[in-house]
């Protein structure tokens, strides 16, 4: 089900939205019961009680306070989950943790069905990110890719940093099987009826070879989306 409107960011690291990425956020969350938070560390109890509220704070001093705010991890009842879920207004994939944990983590609570029919915004950031797309590599695991969630076509390589030389190689090796769009902090890709907008520097990178993303790239990854989510396209 393709979502009405959704969120990539690689991450915030001073704890706060760009003035851009709230004035947009300002724009799309018009309902705002709940928020959801899905971890990537299922067990860090604390540590996922501490980021939910931290991350909820970040759309709060932006004048964008939900009603209602939780976090889903190992603690959380399966019926619970999935009716979180069902609710949700925005649903946010957290980072911080392994791909694979939170991707089985959304199925182990009987949610993934929920999450993919579900009428909420989707925000995602670093791991969270990695898991939207239909392809996702976790390279501090493992070069091979797995099935994301398939909300988007878009894998990508989070907190790019041209002076982390070892990240930098990563992503250099993950684009000689596939497109990658290297993120820098502060970026994002919002996503709305077809269109895709851009904050931030993104790079796109292709057979190790790695550049700005363009007007024409942001394009003809409009026209890839909207083929790969045609259901006609599958038959």
């Amino acid at each position: 089900m393709r979502k009405e409107f959704l969120a990539v960011f690689s991450g915030f690291p001073d704890h706060h939205f760009s003035d851009e990425i709230a004035e947009r956020l300002r724009k799309e969350l018009t309902e705002r019961k709940s928020i959801v938070f899905i971890t990537a560390c299922p067990l860090d109890y604390e540590q996922n009680d501490d980021d939910c509220d931290g991350m909820y704070e970040m759309f709060a001093e932006q004048g964008l306070p939900f009603e209602k705010h939780c976090v889903i991890d190992k603690r959380t009842e399966p019926d619970m989950a999935k009716d979180l879920v069902k609710n949700a207004d925005c649903i946010f994939l957290m980072g911080g943790g392994v791909c694979e944990e939170q991707l089985d983590l959304i199925r182990e609570k009987g949610c993934y069905d929920t999450l993919i029919n579900c009428h909420a915004a989707i925000f995602g950031v670093s791991a969270g990110s990695m898991n939207m797309a239909r392809q996702t590599v976790d390279f501090f695991e493992s070069m091979e890719a797995f099935a994301g969630l398939g909300f988007t076509n878009i894998t990508v390589s989070c907190h790019h940093d041209p002076n982390d030389t070892w990240r930098y190689e990563q992503t250099l090796r993950m684009s000689e099987y596939r497109t990658v769009y290297a993120m820098e902090d502060m970026s994002a890709f919002f996503i709305k009826e077809g269109r895709i907008d851009v904050v931030g520097t993104i790079h796109k990178v292709i057979d190790r070879k790695l550049r700005v993303l363009t007007e024409e790239d942001i394009k003809d990854l409009e026209q890839d989306n909207t083929v790969r989510n045609d259901p006609m396209h599958w038959f």
